[in-house]
């Protein structure tokens, strides 16, 4: 039986009948002629299809994320719920400055704090993500040198630098110029002098860098930039190791972003959006993108009004959803945030140490919060770093970073976080040890890995050419 509407003169308006159905302010050929054919599910059936489906994806409530380059530590399910908020999710972008004095008076303080942790003296919380946060530091750094009147069309680049730095100066209009590692996995001073010109405008680094390696020589660089008249930029991706011990400013940087979404603890990656919030020195602070949110005496407001600004480079006003979940855990920690960067490190040249015999470490020095093995030693005994990352998943592991940074051959970059206990550590290590004791005595087992996920071993090379994306796996 079909329930269909009909106008009436009672007095609900709408009577339920047998029939055709018939709405008179409605155009007939709008309506529905036939069944729309939707398949007869119950609510349980639902539930079970989409809960199958979850637990097939990988995360962090699962397993390990030994992830190097981008932070994929625990995000505490108390942002969650602050996040959430009826006085948060339901806000208009919309509404004036007046009715929305709490979210303001949150972003505010949001930049206060960021303005504490790196050094810098203006903040502007706009940037969606990293990259795009480095995309609006370089804008800023190019109309910077336009109101100097000065033609700088060069950004220096460390060869072990991530992959958006380049991608995000290029499409800044600037010239890539590399500037090459020393033996340390540091920037090379006497191949950074060779490329510092008169038409260099700035150099982006990260510090600790991608190898997980402190730039011993930053104070120098920054002097050597500087006399150049040229700027620094620090990408903030590994900013989880330095927290409270020192900070970007110190370092002689003049622009940083900052990944809320990794330092901070929010949902990273496939969990939800990022934010990329930017902060700058004095001398660049009329630059930054708007708005900026202001405190003048009476209430908090948004300003537009910075002279030299590069303009909006996000509708509204960043992804605020992430800036609370960013303030919560600034909150939480509060000093604690140095104890947060310590135990990163401490936990990266753990694993390191136990790992170092058994697989080659390009620079055997104390890490920072990650660190870089090479799979050459198992390579020359016919098994990858793709096997090994594969092997990791048939132990509930999702396999670390791999063939990056390009610097190292066979690289595995691995990054417990601060969040891990030494069990999991130590759980996470007898694995890589058991992998490479299988690479000597059964190298089969890693090769034909991994043999107990729901897809198992696949032609990477034909995956990638020839996708069979109406394929329907069978469970």
């Amino acid at each position: 039986m079909k329930t269909i509407f009909e106008k009436s003169n009672n007095i609900d308006g709408i009577k339920f009948f047998d029939g055709n159905f018939s709405i008179d302010f409605i155009d007939n050929k709008f309506l529905r002629k036939s069944d729309i054919g939707l398949p007869s599910v119950t609510e349980l059936d639902v539930l079970r299809h989409y809960k199958e489906l979850s637990d097939r994806n990988f995360c962090i409530e699962k397993g390990f994320y030994p992830l190097g380059s981008c932070t994929m530590k625990y995000n505490p399910k108390v942002n969650e719920k602050l996040a959430n908020l009826d006085g948060f999710v339901n806000l208009h972008p919309a509404l004036e400055d007046e009715d929305v004095q709490g979210a303001l008076e949150l972003m505010y303080n949001l930049q206060e704090a960021l303005k504490v942790v790196t050094g810098m003296d203006a903040v502007s919380l706009q940037p969606a993500a990293g990259a795009h946060g480095e995309f609006s530091g370089m804008m800023i750094v190019k109309k910077y040198f336009e109101n100097k009147g000065e033609l700088r069309k060069k950004v220096i680049i460390p060869d072990s630098a991530h992959g958006t730095n380049p991608a995000s100066a290029s499409m800044a209009g600037f010239d890539i110029v590399q500037v090459k590692s020393n033996e340390k996995g540091q920037i090379d001073i006497n191949s950074l002098k060779e490329v510092l010109t008169e038409d260099v405008a700035a150099i982006m680094m990260t510090n600790p860098n991608t190898l997980g390696i402190f730039e011993e020589n930053v104070l120098e660089i920054s002097k050597l930039m500087h006399e150049n008249g040229s700027l620094l930029y620090y990408d903030g991706a590994n900013f989880n190791a330095i927290m409270g011990y020192t900070n970007p400013k110190l370092m002689g940087f003049d622009i940083v972003h900052i990944n809320l979404h990794k330092t901070f603890a929010t949902p990273h990656g496939g969990g939800g959006p990022g934010a990329g919030p930017i902060a700058v020195v004095d001398c660049l602070k009329d630059y930054l993108p708007t708005p900026v949110v202001i405190n003048d005496g009476n209430m908090y407001r948004r300003n537009y009004n910075l002279v030299n600004s590069i303009g909006a480079v996000k509708n509204y006003f960043g992804n605020f959803g992430v800036l609370i979940r960013a303030y919560a855990y600034i909150l939480m920690q509060g000093k604690s945030l140095k104890q947060v960067s310590s135990d990163a490190v401490l936990n990266a040249n753990y694993i390191k140490e136990q790992l170092k015999n058994v697989y080659k470490l390009p620079y055997d020095v104390p890490c920072m919060h990650e660190f870089v093995l090479s799979g050459d030693l198992q390579k020359e005994k016919g098994v990858s770093t793709l096997n090994i990352a594969k092997r990791l998943m048939d132990s509930g592991v999702h396999p670390p970073t791999i063939y990056f940074p390009l610097i190292v051959h066979e690289a595995m970059m691995i990054e417990p976080t601060e969040t891990e206990a030494k069990n999991v550590l130590d759980g996470f290590i007898n694995i890589m040890l058991e992998i490479a004791k299988e690479v000597d005595e059964n190298p089969d087992k890693v090769l034909s890995a991994p043999c107990s996920t729901i897809v198992k071993k696949i032609d990477e090379t034909l995956a990638a050419r020839k996708p069979d994306l109406n394929y329907r796996m069978e469970v």
